[in-house]
């Protein structure tokens, strides 16, 4: 009986633990591997990831957090040699934060029938200070190579009871995955797997403590273990793919008593989340300082009382005076004050300045609370879940919306990074309501071009362009610091045999109005020439050349972010001697209801050809269930465009 009940032990603890893999133990045959089984397009593989999370206590400290994590990858080729730099990052504050300790690390080569170990050394190890609160431990590995295999391990020790999000897939495949989470017996943790992730992980629960063996411990312990975890595949038009991963994260809800009853509730709603951070001396309090800008305001503003005037003015005063140090956070960095003085912050010390100004002018000015694009959806209400401020103006029954981080920007042009649906207002008295953050009006690229088929073949003209709102404001940050020079060589790119010339950018400084481009251009392989007949596509070198859509199933919905529309206008005029042998058809497409449509028309008039062709994305989401429909409708503009016209000697 007694071998029996040691036998049982042990098989509980194996269940527990998994099937660990010690640190070293790399074999020639995973050296060897060429290629991982699972998916043979993997530029590299994570062939061991065991994470673990627990707490300790002591009489000194207290309650400190331990994550301990130990990973083996295998670089297959060189798109996999961005896997031998890893980055850790770290929370802290000025009395305390988190800690990275124990970091070893090992190149794994096959060399001459042996393995050859080469340990992760001082200075491949780096520190950086990413903001106030956060800091970047970077290690790269040495001798990294095709077939090489990198091995690391470390710990995180943390005061803080919140535990951080827990990735359970990469965007390279995991051949085993073990993950044990043991939360403190006296706090109550909400647990939240992604719901939209495609890979869902199985979760045991566990009644488990390491202190005291097997027993009742109220879901204290949760335990993942995974083989073949597939690769999280990024995709055309995908948005942030981080909304797709499979990941656990934790809400701190509560203190239980020793009988696994709520003590004390404190789980968060996105109310008290809002209350909270309007408080903080950081956010709110922020506001109300008004007395350092007084006299600079009154300058700048005079008699003005029209309240869109002042706000406008308010804006391009702030962009001209506090410039951006592209640090994101919902809380300032310096304070409104200091940023003001030294002429630079974050994103919260620039928009809770604009709110403060607008404010002592008796504007309705309120902060919006984002979590931006690249910060993803949160999947509950947490205070992680902002990490971006901007403001929202009423002036009327409208409402404007302020990122004054943004230059080139004009209100209710928010950057991109800045539309993810929705952004939680925090009003002067204390309440909160959430509003869209979407783009309403398709953004226009129209273009005119004029061609000329010379004696030679080759082809002249000019293209007009003219682009209003996000097409406007993409060209011009793309295009703000560009010399002439510059600017043609980037026009010129990807364009076939092209040169360009008489360039002229207007209205590239004024936020307000569309950006006109226009420029002549030579283009030397436009024609084929085969007998006695001329083969060209009207569109040149504008057209759409290949569909980035090519998978024949999609898993994530395709995000164009902003609804948009491409116009052409094309006027040809027909070489002496030459006339029309055919034209492309005339064609419209329409895609779920008017959601994208496309027309394409063209006509002869005289010595003329004349085309209108025309790209409209209404809704700039398409759900995977779409794609299909989506993908064939897109390739079929591309087919379209390709088309050409033959012309034939008169």
């Amino acid at each position: 009986m007694r071998y029996f009940i040691i036998l049982v032990t042990l098989l509980l603890i194996n269940t527990i633990t998994g099937q660990n893999i010690e640190f070293g133990s790399v074999s020639i045959e995973e050296l060897q591997e060429n290629y991982y089984s699972q998916d043979s397009s993997a530029h590299a593989a994570i062939l061991y990831l065991k994470e673990t999370i627990d707490f300790e206590h002591n009489q000194t400290s207290g309650l400190k957090q331990k994550r301990d994590v130990h990973v083996r990858i295998k670089i297959y080729d060189k798109e996999g040699f961005e896997w031998a730099t890893r980055k850790v990052t770290l929370f802290e504050t000025r009395s305390r934060g988190e800690k990275l300790v124990d970091l070893t690390g090992s190149t794994y080569n096959y060399v001459n029938g042996a393995i050859k170990i080469e340990n992760l050394k001082d200075d491949g190890i780096f520190e950086e200070n990413m903001s106030k609160y956060f800091k970047a431990i970077s290690f790269t590995f040495p001798n990294v190579q095709k077939g090489s295999i990198i091995e690391y391990k470390y710990s995180i020790i943390s005061p803080y009871l919140a535990i951080d999000e827990v990735a359970l897939q990469y965007s390279i495949p995991i051949k085993k995955l073990d993950v044990l989470i043991s939360k403190p017996k006296t706090y109550k943790y909400n647990t939240v797997l992604n719901p939209k992730s495609h890979f869902q992980p199985k979760l045991k629960y566990l009644d488990y403590s390491e202190n005291k063996g097997m027993q009742v411990n109220y879901d204290r312990v949760i335990k993942i273990l995974e083989n073949d975890v597939p690769s999280l595949e990024t995709e055309p038009f995908s948005g942030n793919v981080n909304n797709y991963r499979a990941k656990l994260n934790f809400e701190l809800s509560g203190t239980l008593t020793q009988y696994g009853t709520v003590s004390r509730d404190f789980s968060a709603s996105w109310e008290k989340i809002s209350k909270t951070i309007s408080e903080s001396s950081r956010f709110g309090l922020e506001s109300e300082k008004k007395g350092f800008y007084k006299k600079d305001l009154n300058e700048l503003l005079g008699d003005t009382v029209d309240e869109l005037k002042v706000t406008n003015l308010v804006e391009n005063y702030v962009k001209s005076k506090v410039k951006w140090n592209n640090q994101y956070g919902k809380y300032t960095q310096k304070g409104i004050r200091e940023a003001y003085k030294q002429g630079e912050g974050n994103v919260a010390d620039i928009n809770l300045l604009v709110v403060s100004m607008l404010r002592s002018r008796g504007i309705d000015a309120n902060p919006v609370l984002v979590s931006t694009r690249n910060n993803g959806v949160p999947l509950f209400p947490t205070k992680n879940g902002f990490n971006y401020v901007i403001c929202m103006v009423k002036i009327g029954s409208n409402h404007l919306f302020i990122d004054a981080t943004e230059p080139h920007a004009i209100n209710n042009l928010l950057p991109k990074r800045v539309l993810n649906w929705q952004g939680l207002v925090v009003l002067e008295e204390g309440s909160n309501k959430w509003v869209d953050l979407i783009a309403n009006n398709n953004s226009i690229d129209a273009t005119a071009l004029n061609i000329k088929i010379e004696d030679d073949y080759s082809v002249s003209g000019k293209v007009r362009k003219n682009m209003t709102f996000y097409r406007a404001l993409d060209y011009r940050k793309k295009y703000f610091n560009h010399t002439n020079e510059e600017h043609i060589k980037s026009l010129e790119s990807n364009k076939g045999d092209i040169e360009i010339s008489e360039l002229n950018y207007e209205s590239g400084n004024d936020n307000s109005q569309p950006v006109k481009v226009t420029y002549n251009y030579k283009l030397s392989d436009g024609v084929d020439e085969i007998g006695d007949k001329l083969y060209f596509s009207p569109l040149l070198f504008l057209a759409i050349k290949e569909s980035p859509f090519k998978l024949e199933e999609r898993k994530y919905p395709i995000d164009f972010v902003i609804p948009f529309a491409d116009k052409y206008k094309i006027n040809i005029m027909l070489p002496e001697g030459y006339k029309v042998e055919s034209l492309p058809e005339n064609r419209g497409m329409e895609f779920k209801a008017g959601e994208a449509k496309f027309t394409y028309i063209a006509k002869e008039n005289g010595k003329y050809l004349q085309l209108s062709v025309q790209l409209e994305i209404n809704n700039p989401l398409i759900l995977p269930a779409d794609y299909k429909d989506f993908k064939d409708f897109y390739s079929k503009i591309v087919e379209k465009q390709a088309e050409q016209i033959v012309l034939t000697k008169a």
